[in-house]
């Protein structure tokens, strides 16, 4: 890529969970701007391996870093790590997934709903409050939550998805008018119906029907998400901020 498009050259960004799906297309899009990135995984090495090598092969510049980012010590050795290895951090998005049964509210366990909804939480809370000390004092940095298009359209069984969500949208509006003044933006990127690994579980006449009432009429790639994520994270968005922007084809219109 001409070095005059690299849109996030020096920047350093951490991409969680992003040994696969959207937040590998996330990391290698940002890196291919210029952003030395963060590539973490919690158990995927192999796979982050391959993100990462990609990346190089591109003359893109990045580290592999582990940690469970529902774990507050883990995460900041994460950051600690970074800072190190690349500098202080820039941007934060926080992609990682939470896995979570889809049954019907009545069959519901509590542990299950419970554990969704805290855990979604503490992979958004240990890393903003481990890096946004970081941001304050140099006065800019972006956070990008991934959200969902359930939080505000749900589906059958997706309650305890739909509720964890729900909360990161609002946590993320929170986190946007507190950090404002400090010159730190936070915005939500809300994709619908990705084709990933972690959907291959929906059978495929759901998925054309999905798609058959999309307006752009196919589902999302993890590349159409990357490329939201990549807009809140340059300068061209410098104004934008406690954003909620959908990638959902049409389907999802605020």
């Amino acid at each position: 890529m001409c070095e005059d498009l690299k849109l996030l050259k020096d920047k350093v960004a951490i991409v969680t969970g992003s040994s696969r799906g959207i937040g590998a297309a996330t990391a290698k899009l940002l890196a291919a701007h210029g952003a030395r990135v963060a590539v973490n995984y919690r158990a995927s090495r192999e796979r982050a391996e391959q993100v990462l090598a990609e990346i190089r092969m591109n003359s893109g510049e990045g580290i592999l870093v582990r940690a469970d980012v529902t774990e507050r010590g883990q995460v900041e050795a994460l950051v600690r790590e970074v800072q190190e290895k690349l500098g202080p951090v820039d941007i934060l998005v926080n992609n990682a997934a939470i896995t979570f049964p889809v049954v019907p509210f009545t069959e519901y366990r509590w542990e299950d709903f419970e554990r969704k909804i805290v855990q979604e939480m503490a992979a958004c809370f240990f890393p903003c409050q481990a890096v946004i000390p970081g941001m304050v004092r140099r006065g800019q940095g972006s956070i990008v939550n991934i959200s969902s298009g359930l939080s505000r359209s749900p589906g059958v069984g997706y309650s305890a998805h739909s509720a964890a969500k729900s909360a990161l949208d609002a946590l993320s509006r929170s986190l946007a008018m507190e950090l404002g003044p400090t010159g730190i933006r936070v915005n939500v990127v809300a994709p619908g119906l990705t084709d990933t690994d972690a959907t291959s579980f929906i059978p495929p006449q759901v998925r054309e029907m999905i798609a058959q009432h999309t307006p752009l009429r196919r589902v999302a790639r993890p590349e159409d998400v990357a490329g939201a994520v990549l807009f809140c994270c340059v300068d061209w968005s410098r104004f934008v901020s406690g954003a909620y922007l959908p990638v959902s084809g049409g389907s999802n219109m605020v």
